[in-house]
């Protein structure tokens, strides 16, 4: 009897510990459960988020990738024509969402009875921004053109008329770069030159977008429509240097000077 009591007061103890262990792995495991829970929870709302991006991504991509239609001038389409008169003028063409200029004319039936507020360009899209009432092309304002004079309209880069900030009325200096071929030596020379002073502008029509060839990287390139008073002499000069150079405006008031022009080349750009 006297062995068996210290063997019963050792055994309590260990009981006890035996059950905070107990308690304690019990603790542990939920623990880790509630983390585990956690942790499946947010791998979940990730994947979602994650695919939910991509499917965005895609559609996004898919919506610039589509193709949509819109019309091409493929002929100049002169001012103040009706628009019941373009179908000869024009092509409906395929290109990808992306290159779509902004208020494309989407049915030419949208046009009744308007006309083109002004020359309209090859490689041009049709937006409904070009076409007015003729009623209000009449009564626009342009710039008289002067007696003995004849008009000229030019699609330049925006890069190339300052900008874009001429206005009717303004006057304009003209250069003009192109290659001039050596006769004793066959050799190619760039010159440029201001060819022409305080030209009469008579219109400005902004805005204009060129469509790319089908197939080509480069992007739709904003021109300007610069109309322009000239001699008919003059008026040849310019044609040539628009068909085979490159026309810069510049823009020169009354009181600019015209002296010291010079025909510019390497040679006298670097010297």
């Amino acid at each position: 009897m006297g062995r068996s009591r210290p063997r019963l007061r050792a055994w309590r103890p260990d009981a006890q510990r035996l059950r905070r262990q107990t308690d304690q792995i019990g603790d542990a495991m939920k623990t880790r459960l509630i983390g585990a829970i956690i942790a499946i929870v947010l791998a979940l709302v990730g994947t979602i988020a994650l695919t939910g991006y991509v499917r965005g991504a895609d559609a996004r991509a898919a919506d610039g990738a589509a193709l949509v239609s819109v019309f091409v001038v493929t002929t100049q389409i002169p001012q103040g024509t009706k628009a019941e008169d373009i179908t000869t003028f024009i092509e409906e063409k395929q290109i990808p969402g992306v290159a779509a200029v902004p208020g494309r004319v989407k049915t030419l039936s949208a046009l009744a009875g308007t006309v083109a507020d002004a020359a309209l360009v090859p490689g041009e899209q049709l937006i409904s921004s070009r076409w007015v009432e003729a009623a209000d092309l009449a009564a626009r304002g342009d710039v008289k053109v002067p007696d003995g004079m004849q008009v000229l309209t030019l699609a330049l880069p925006l890069e190339r008329v300052v900008g874009g900030v001429l206005k009717a009325g303004d006057t304009v200096g003209v250069v003009v770069t192109a290659t001039k071929t050596i006769t004793a030596t066959g050799e190619e020379v760039l010159l440029s030159k201001q060819v022409f002073h305080k030209v009469l502008v008579t219109a400005v029509q902004a805005g204009t977008t060129t469509t790319p060839d089908a197939g080509a990287d480069a992007a739709p390139v904003s021109v300007i429509m610069i109309t322009l008073a000239r001699t008919t002499p003059d008026i040849e000069s310019l044609v040539w240097g628009q068909q085979f150079g490159t026309v810069w405006l510049t823009i020169e008031p009354d009181n600019a000077s015209e002296t010291g022009s010079r025909v510019v080349d390497g040679s006298e750009m670097f010297r």
